[in-house]
C-alpha cells in the first residue's frame, strides 16, 4: 500500500516566551530551556529517522548561548523555519513596517546562529493578518504555516484569559488571541493566497475534519491526563477521518510536549504539565508513530513542494532553502491540495 503524505514540525517556544505570554515577571531575562529539549527532541527523531520542521524564534537565536542549541538542529539536517522575533501572537496587530522589521530580525539571527535562512513562516499563537501574508510573500516566502482552522478559538482565549496574569492593556491588546469561530470554516488542505503581489501556498495546521477540533499533541496530552487509550483513539479516529476526506496532515509538536513536572515546574499553569516527561514521551511517541505507520512524514518545506506541483503556483527560484533539500514528492500527492483564493 503506498503511503500518504504528511508533515510533522515543532515550534520551538521557549520558557521565556511561554512566560510572556502568560503575563510572568521574569521572562525579560530570557530563560531558556532548549538546552534540555532540544538533544530530546533530536533523539527522538533519530531513532524514528525522521526529518521535521522546527521554527525558530529569533529572539532566541540571537542569543549566543542558544546557538549550540539550535546548530544541532540544522546539523542534524531539519528544516528550520521563522516563528517570529519576538514570539508576540498578537502580531496581527502589527503595522506593515513592524512586520517587516519583525521578519527581517528573525531572518537574519536565524542564519547568523543556524547557517541557513527560513522560508517558511509560522506566526505565534497563529496569529497571521493581511499586511504579513503581503510581507511573507514580498519577501519570497514558500509556504506560510500560520492558519489552525478550528471553532474552539473564543474558548481557548476565555481559558487563557481565567489563567493569565494581565493588566486591562495587555487583556485589550490580546483580545483577538486565538482567531475568531469563523476560523473553522477555513481549509485543511493546502491553498494558495493569490490576491497578493506574489502566489503563496498556505499549509494550515492540521485539525478534525468535519468538527474542525485540534488534534496536535499538546491537545493529545491533555486529554492523555484523564486517559492514555482516550488520548489515541482521539488521534487515531482524527487520522481515519483525514484519510477519508483526503487530507494529508500536517501535525504540530511543542516543546513541553517533550517536558514534564519533573523538568520545569515554573510553567505548571500549562496544560499536561502535571505529567512526568516519561509518561508525556509515551503519549508523544504513540502518536508519531501511529502518524508514520501510514504516512510518509515529510519537512514543511518537502511538503510545500508536493502541495505546490499539484496547485501548479509560479515555482521559486532555487527551490526551497532553510532545510536539506528537496525529496522527490511530487508524484505521492493524492488530492493533497485545493486552488483557494481565499480573502484576506
Amino acid at each position: 500500500m503506498t503511503q500518504r503524505l504528511a508533515s510533522l514540525s515543532l515550534d520551538l517556544d521557549n520558557k521565556w516566551s511561554y512566560l510572556k505570554t502568560h503575563g510572568d515577571p521574569g521572562w525579560e531575562s530570557y530563560p531558556s530551556y532548549l538546552d534540555v529539549v532540544v538533544p530530546r527532541v533530536l533523539d527522538f527523531l533519530a531513532a524514528r529517522d525522521l526529518k521535521i520542521t522546527f521554527f525558530v524564534v529569533g529572539q532566541d537565536a540571537a542569543l549566543d548561548r542558544n546557538r549550540a542549541a539550535l546548530r544541532s538542529i540544522a546539523e542534524a539536517g531539519h528544516e528550520i523555519g521563522n516563528h517570529s522575533f519576538a514570539h508576540e501572537p498578537w502580531l496581527h496587530l502589527y503595522a506593515p513596517d513592524e512586520i517587516a522589521r519583525e521578519l527581517s530580525r528573525a531572518e537574519d539571527a536565524i542564519e547568523s546562529a543556524t547557517g541557513f535562512r527560513p522560508r517558511g513562516f509560522r506566526g505565534p499563537g497563529y496569529s497571521f493578518s493581511p499586511p504579513l501574508l503581503e510581507e511573507l510573500a514580498r519577501r519570497g516566502y514558500d509556504y506560510d504555516a500560520s492558519t489552525f482552522p478550528t471553532f474552539l478559538g473564543p474558548i481557548a482565549r476565555l481559558y487563557y484569559f481565567l489563567t493569565a496574569r494581565l493588566t486591562p492593556d495587555q487583556r485589550a491588546e490580546r483580545k483577538r488571541l486565538f482567531g475568531k469561530f469563523a476560523e473553522g470554516f477555513r481549509p485543511l488542505r493546502p491553498y494558495v493566497w493569490r490576491n497578493l503581489k506574489r502566489p503563496l501556498l498556505e499549509i494550515p495546521v492540521t485539525t478534525m475534519p468535519l468538527l474542525k477540533i485540534p488534534i496536535h499533541v499538546s491537545y493529545l496530552l491533555y486529554l492523555a491526563q484523564f486517559s492514555p487509550r482516550l488520548a489515541s483513539a482521539y488521534f487515531h479516529a482524527a487520522l481515519a477521518l483525514c484519510r477519508l476526506n483526503h487530507v494529508e496532515p500536517s501535525i504540530l509538536l511543542h516543546p513541553l510536549d517533550f517536558l514534564g513536572a519533573d523538568d520545569d515546574p515554573d510553567l505548571s499553569f500549562f496544560p499536561a504539565m502535571n505529567l512526568q516527561s516519561a509518561d508525556k514521551l509515551s503519549v508523544v511517541a504513540a502518536a508519531v508513530d501511529a502518524l508514520t505507520k501510514r504516512h510518509r512524514v515529510l519537512t514543511m518545506s518537502e511538503h510545500a513542494a508536493a502541495a505546490a506541483a499539484v496547485l501548479n503556483p509560479p515555482p521559486s527560484k532555487g527551490g526551497v532553502r532553510g532545510g536539506t533539500p528537496n525529496r522527490d514528492v511530487s508524484n505521492e500527492v493524492r488530492s493533497v491540495a485545493v486552488v483557494e483564493s481565499s480573502p484576506l
